[in-house]
């Protein structure tokens, strides 16, 4: 059956993937504590990740068409195992960071080779159901990286757990090679210089310019925020010990696994009925800023539900990366996909990485933590503020 040697394999590998990527946010503390880590120093092994992620993008989309989502995704799988195993053997900041980048770049296509292998396996009006489900996929990892990661914490240290994630992906990137059928695009690939020219015409589209603010400081600050410092900021801010933290991340990420499969199942009918994805995507990214500035002003009211609240309407910045594919021909629809991906993965290592040194530097000029998490939270919502400014005004002047 198709959908079990083909879609599950890519799932499994999403699953990894967004495990990893929230996996720091309930490690973190741990980390910290045994090596005597600053926010900064964090903030950077951590957001290494979204470095090398997001440098793999646009050489990605070219590998991908030449050889395929079977051999690159189950290729790149081998590097992220590779990762987690000089990840758990660290000692030091730079060592750690190196194994945080290898598992980066390793889990790099894990999203876009499931989309390049979808394309080429099922009809077009079966893609978005099929990304709704893959998206899933991905919020079960974010959800086994919060309260159960934080148990088996408690059976096990950060590096055994490590080991064992190097070898669940050994075992998927196996799984992958040897299940997913071949097949290749009718037309031949592209030259090289052909396919970059591609590239350039999307980064100098005023339309891809429209979403990139959105991707860098909304989609990539709340990869930022939930794969490092929610749990940073819940028991700094509010006081919560680690298990009642992780516990709100678990709801956030519930939420987030709930919103990606309403978009999968009801994006296309309410399209049909002139709700379009780009007023979803503008609704929904709308109501996360709203979230955000509650959470940070809040102090424990309602800060389950806010969390909540954050991961759901957050999860529609999701529909970002269609509506910025749909300015350009189907051709392009892959280069411009990787190109938004960069932008998002350069904006969460930004996030990630600034706030941790800008609550260093805060604390350094006399702030306590909670405070400076405060005005660290309150410095990412204004510069979210203006990218939702500039994309309501773009917007207005593309009609």
């Amino acid at each position: 059956m198709l959908w079990v040697r083909l879609f599950l394999p890519f799932a499994g590998a999403y699953f990894l993937s967004y495990l990893y990527r929230t996996a720091n946010a309930v490690i973190g503390p741990v980390l910290s504590k045994d090596l005597d880590l600053g926010a900064g120093s964090l903030g950077l092994l951590t957001s290494a990740y979204f470095l090398a992620f997001a440098a793999a993008q646009l050489p990605l989309g070219m590998l991908l068409d030449r050889f395929g989502a079977r051999r690159v995704e189950s290729g790149l799988l081998l590097i992220a195992a590779a990762g987690a195993v000089v990840f758990a053997l660290g000692q030091s900041v730079t060592e750690l960071a190196i194994g945080r980048g290898l598992i980066g770049l390793g889990v790099s296509a894990c999203l876009m080779a499931a989309f390049k292998a979808f394309s080429l396996w099922f009809p077009l009006d079966r893609q978005a159901s099929l990304t709704g489900w893959i998206m899933t996929s991905g919020g079960l990892g974010a959800l086994a990286a919060s309260a159960p990661l934080e148990a088996a914490l408690r059976f096990a240290g950060w590096r055994e757990i490590f080991f064992a994630l190097a070898a669940l992906t050994l075992a998927v990137a196996v799984w992958l090679f040897l299940s997913v059928p071949e097949r290749h695009a009718d037309h031949p690939p592209e030259p090289l210089s052909v396919q970059w020219n591609g590239v350039k015409t999307v980064f100098a589209s005023a339309h891809f310019w429209r979403f990139v603010p959105l991707g860098l400081t909304l989609t990539g600050g709340f990869m930022a925020v939930q794969s490092l410092w929610s749990i940073s900021w819940l028991m700094q801010v509010n006081g919560y010990d680690r298990t009642t933290a992780a516990d709100h991340l678990a709801g956030m990420s519930i939420a987030m696994l709930i919103s990606y499969v309403l978009i999968g199942l009801l994006a296309t009918g309410l399209a049909r009925r002139g709700i379009r994805p780009v007023m979803l995507l503008a609704s929904g990214l709308g109501l996360s800023l709203l979230t955000l500035t509650l959470i940070a002003t809040e102090s424990t009211h309602h800060s389950y539900l806010l969390w909540v609240a954050y991961g759901s309407f957050s999860s529609f910045g999701t529909l970002a990366y269609s509506q910025a594919a749909a300015g350009f021909p189907v051709v392009l629809s892959g280069r411009a996909n990787t190109a938004f991906n960069l932008m998002v993965f350069v904006g969460a290592f930004g996030v990630q990485w600034g706030l941790g040194v800008l609550i260093d530097c805060l604390q350094a000029q006399g702030q306590n933590l909670a405070m400076a998490h405060r005005n660290a939270f309150l410095s990412l919502l204004a510069a979210q503020l203006a990218a939702y400014a500039w994309f309501c005004i773009s917007s207005r002047r593309g009609r």
